[in-house]
């Protein structure tokens, strides 16, 4: 065999080989594909079927379970719903058991209503029986009272209006008499009551309060160091004096006299910032236009803080709170003020002092009586600004600043203008008095004195039965003498009264005025 054939057998037979083992291996792969899951299926049915039997063992057990637990839970309800039904029944028991003590309370007032409904009719018979007898005796005492007076009317000659008009003549002066005298009476009673206890208390408040008299000048004078300041001050064809009064807002007075200058304004904080401005720029020596502008500047913001830290520190030194920042820079205006000579500022202090230890003694607030006494005169920092009295500007600023009503009332009322509605107004209007009356507290110009006196003298002498009058003790007290037959004791009493109420609504004054009515009468006989 030749090596060729050799070679094409063997490939035969390895073919052969080969179809059979794919075949073979063909074979065992279907059996495989099939056989394996079919085992495997089998397998998982058992499984399955024991796991179906463990549920339904465990369903059954569930089952029973639940029924048992039904079973418990349909007891204990069944046992609530007993015991709810037996309460519920106590309660409609007790309901019955109240209705029917109800009916039987209701039945007694019935029958007790019905016994004083029949007791209030025969009463309602006996008081129309009496109603009647009543009428008719009424009528009878009509028909004799008009017979009697048919008489009396025949008797006394007059008619019943002359005689009504006789009678309330009589009472009308009997009257007025007993009333002066009631009055009268009434007011000594007050008086040895309420002056004791008044005089106690503001005796007190003045030994509590102490402060130095001082009475400030209301024209400032600038001292210069020679007269030939004064050319400097005028400057060159005048510039300089017209740029001071411009910016000041002043009229600068450069008279004869040696080394002064007066600075005249209505406006006391204008008139200050003049007067510092002058002593600063004649310090300077350097008087211009332009170093006037920036002194004056400088002194108006230097015034303007001084202004502030003295509001604040009145409202701090009195110990009160809660103040607008805007009203204690108006309190501190006060202290360019003045009146009659007196410091405004100092004299709000002293009367919110006053006041307020007054309070102490009433046991009133004594905060709010400080408070209203500092703002009383609060009116001033704007009356040469602002049209009105400074009654009516202070009331409007503390009203427009939210004060209460009570300061508010204590500004109107300070001088009379308003009737004082609390407490506290009264002592506001009494310290301000004393403030203003103490000795040295203020000053008056010799034409106001003499016209105020005057003015006294022609109020007390307007009066009928008046013959004369004395204003005495620098008019704090006017002596009215009057005749006695015309004017009798309980007249004398009353007119004092209205004398003094003319005195409060016509005249303006520093403190008080006292009014003393003198009758004498003088039976004089000479024996010869």
């Amino acid at each position: 065999m030749s090596y060729i054939s050799m070679v094409n057998t063997f490939e035969w037979y390895h073919y052969v080989l080969l179809v059979v083992a794919l075949l073979i291996g063909f074979a065992i792969g279907v059996l495989l594909l099939f056989i394996v899951p079919f085992f495997k299926t089998k397998k998982a049915k058992k499984e399955a079927e024991k796991i179906i039997k463990n549920a339904e063992v465990k369903a059954e057990q569930i089952k029973k379970s639940a029924q048992i637990d039904a079973k418990q839970t349909v007891y204990e309800l069944k046992q609530e719903a007993e015991k709810d039904i037996r309460e519920r029944k106590q309660e409609y028991q007790q309901l019955e058991n109240k209705l029917a003590q109800r009916e039987a309370n209701i039945d007694r007032r019935d029958s007790a209503l019905l016994q004083k409904e029949n007791v209030l009719e025969e009463k309602n018979e006996t008081l129309t029986r009496r109603l009647k007898e009543c009428d008719r005796k009424e009528a009878n005492l009509q028909q004799k009272i008009d017979s009697i007076i048919v008489e009396l009317e025949k008797v006394a000659q007059l008619s019943v209006n002359e005689a009504r008009d006789v009678i309330f003549e009589r009472v009308e002066n009997k009257m007025s008499q007993e009333i002066a005298a009631y009055i009268k009476n009434k007011e000594d009673e007050a008086k040895t009551t309420a002056v004791d206890k008044a005089n106690e208390i503001i005796s007190l408040a003045i030994n509590r309060f102490s402060q130095d008299a001082v009475t400030e000048k209301t024209v400032s004078v600038v001292a210069l160091p020679n007269d030939e300041m004064k050319g400097r001050i005028i400057g060159r064809e005048g510039r300089n004096i017209r740029s001071l009064e411009q910016l000041l807002g002043v009229d600068l007075i450069i008279d004869d006299t040696p080394e002064v200058i007066t600075v005249s304004c209505f406006n006391p904080i204008r008139r200050e910032i003049a007067r510092q401005s002058l002593e600063i720029l004649i310090k300077d020596g350097r008087i211009q236009p332009g170093r006037i502008e920036e002194v004056v500047s400088k002194v108006q913001n230097d015034i303007d803080a001084i202004i502030r830290k003295a509001g604040e520190e009145a409202a701090f030194k009195l110990g009160l709170t809660k103040i607008n920042k805007d009203l204690l820079y108006y309190v501190g205006r006060l202290k360019y003020r003045t009146s009659y000579g007196q410091n405004a500022y100092d004299h709000s202090m002293e009367v919110a002092y006053l006041a307020g230890i007054m309070a102490a003694e009433l046991g009133l607030d004594q905060n709010l009586a400080k408070r209203a006494g500092l703002f009383h005169d609060i009116g001033k920092a704007v009356d040469f600004e602002q049209e009105g009295s400074h009654v009516e500007l202070g009331a409007r600023l503390a009203k427009k600043y939210g004060e209460p009503e009570v300061v508010v009332n204590a500004i109107e009322s300070h001088h009379g203008d308003t009737e004082a509605k609390f407490i506290i107004s009264n002592l506001v209007m009494a310290a301000d008095t004393l403030s203003a009356a103490r000795p040295g507290a203020r000053s008056e110009i010799l034409e106001n004195y003499i016209k105020r006196i005057e003015k006294l003298e022609e109020i007390c002498n307007s009066y009928e039965g008046v013959y004369q009058s004395y204003a005495i003790q620098s008019g704090r007290e006017v002596r009215v003498m009057v005749l006695p037959d015309k004017i009798d004791d309980l007249a004398a009493f009353k007119l004092a009264r209205d004398i003094r109420e003319r005195i409060e609504a016509e005249m303006t004054y520093p403190g008080q005025i006292k009014v003393s009515v003198i009758r004498e009468y003088r039976a004089i006989e000479t024996a010869k």
